[in-house]
């Protein structure tokens, strides 16, 4: 008898103390849960509301490569020179450096990557200017060149080259202009990269293996000293700069599965541990469903999703990534019309800039990222902290899937009309954003009947109708069977996409 009421005081003590925790507390032993290195485990992870606030951010192709290239894509470049001689890319690396011998080689060039100009306060000031909520660098690219002070190789911008840390640098400049920090790898490629099996080039001395990646045999499988160096960097900067995004470029599925969740799972729990919400995003199958975020390159989603995803594009017009002489840049009209199409249909836009080797961004990318913030400084609204809506939008200009399986397009060909609406909302309020500027009425025929899905919107509910970045309300009509119209302004509030708030009624 003593001992079932020695048990029922227990569990009675225990009670109270629950109850007395208050409820900042529950929620912090409620979030305190461990993430199992199992995909059953990492599938409970869910997209952080800071990402889904925030929508969109800048990250920065930077390395030798922004020295060697000369056409196309520029961080491709010099894979091309040692692997495929007769190539367009690769004859204009041997004129320009000289051809790769067993002495000479893409490791000789890295003095030349100085970045004399290079200021991290300066970037991440622009970019915040940009209204880039999060931003930062490749931190390693397929060429085995590592950004940062790493103790796993002495093939890093802290010794050599630039002599600089320029991921730690950057993660101070970023996180002091409240901007979230991001750090993207490529490395996983690394084993391939370069033909570390060809005798012909120096890529197949050991000597160099710290950057060229372990000399094996072709067609080989990546072993034990490459696995553990690939998630030794990766713990490292996990430690050493807290990221709150790490994103991944292909390759992960050459990675031995069990590397790959390992580190999932310390990424995720070291961010609990810090009180955080961090993210990773991953490209094609390499990642389960629900682990982590997909990423589409240079493509996005055709329609409206129920997953939410994030694209990788380029700020320049050709995909070059890193930095090109003579390098075009889009237009901003299009960078705004590309940003507001994604978010419309569930997905964020990660933009890359590409400096030039001397650390200088180029001054087409400037008047991009300049001009997407002049934008943003009047139209957020209908951007940041918004949801996608029942539909994506309205209008004849779509886009077409891929080979990949989604809409990888040459985004500066899209030209959007006035009859282009694409919609985001926030509490009772829909944002209708044209795509150009209407010369008359606009129709929005998504708010007319089943007959155009979407919800049928009824005159007692419209509290008001406005353009951002105009002071006062405009004239509307609910015209039966056809939508909602509405009056545009007589002035542009801006140059680019143009946001109707319809504020509805709550009841």
């Amino acid at each position: 008898m003593k001992r079932v009421i020695s048990i029922v005081t227990v569990l009675v003590v225990l009670l109270m103390l629950s109850c007395s925790e208050t409820p900042d507390q529950k929620s912090q032993t409620f979030h305190r849960a461990v993430y199992e290195a199992n995909w059953e485990s990492l599938k409970q992870h869910e997209t952080p509301q800071w990402l889904r606030d925030a929508k969109f951010g800048i990250y920065t192709h930077w390395g030798i490569y922004c020295y060697t290239a000369t056409r196309g894509n520029a961080t491709w470049n010099v894979h091309s020179a040692y692997k495929f001689p007769e190539s367009d890319a690769a004859q204009d690396f041997y004129e320009k450096y000289g051809e790769l011998t067993e002495e000479f080689g893409y490791k000789d060039l890295i003095p030349k990557f100085t970045a004399e100009n290079f200021d991290a306060e300066e970037w991440a000031d622009l970019f915040a200017k940009s209204g880039a909520k999060f931003a930062g660098p490749v931190a390693e690219h397929h060429d085995g060149f590592a950004m940062w002070d790493t103790k796993y190789s002495e093939w890093n911008a802290a010794r050599m080259g630039p002599k600089r840390d320029v991921v730690g640098e950057l993660e101070k400049a970023i996180k002091a202009k409240n901007m979230k920090f991001v750090t993207a790898f490529h490395h996983a490629a690394n084993w391939t990269f370069f033909p570390v099996w060809d005798e012909t080039k120096d890529c197949n001395n050991p000597e160099y293996s710290g950057l060229y990646g372990p000399v094996h045999k072709q067609g080989e499988v990546p072993g034990k000293e490459f696995l553990d160096e690939w998630y030794g960097k990766l713990i490292e900067v996990v430690d050493k700069y807290d990221p709150d995004f790490v994103w991944f470029d292909f390759a992960l599925d050459r990675i031995r599965e069990d590397y790959v969740k390992n580190y999932v799972a310390y990424y995720y729990n070291k961010a609990i541990e810090r009180g955080k919400e961090v993210v990773i995003s991953y490209k094609g199958h390499d990642l389960p469903p629900g682990v982590a975020l997909l990423d589409h390159e240079l493509g996005q989603e055709p329609e409206l999703t129920y997953y939410d995803w994030i694209t990788d594009s380029s700020i320049d017009n050709q995909g070059a990534w890193g930095y090109i002489d003579g390098l075009q840049y889009k237009s901003v009209d299009r960078l705004v019309d590309n940003l507001v199409d994604r978010i419309s249909k569930n997905g964020y836009l990660l933009m890359n800039v590409g400096p030039k080797w001397d650390g200088t961004i180029p001054e087409g990318a400037k008047k991009g990222l300049l001009g997407m913030g002049k934008w943003l400084n009047i139209n957020g609204e209908a951007i940041y902290g918004t949801s996608s809506w029942v539909k994506y939008g309205e209008g004849p200009t779509g886009v077409e899937l891929n080979a990949r399986g989604n809409a990888g397009f040459n985004e500066s060909d899209i030209i959007y009309t006035d009859k282009d609406i694409r919609f985001t909302v926030k509490g009772d309020t829909l944002y209708a954003i044209v795509l150009a500027w209407p010369e008359e009425d606009v129709m929005i025929r998504s708010l007319a009947s089943k007959k155009f899905p979407g919800f049928y919107i009824y005159p007692d509910e419209i509290a008001s109708v406005t353009m951002l970045g105009v002071d006062q309300e405009l004239e509307w009509e609910l015209v039966k069977g056809e939508g909602l119209k509405i009056s545009p302004p007589e002035t542009k509030p801006c140059e680019h996409a143009f946001v109707f708030r319809i504020v509805r009624k709550h009841k």
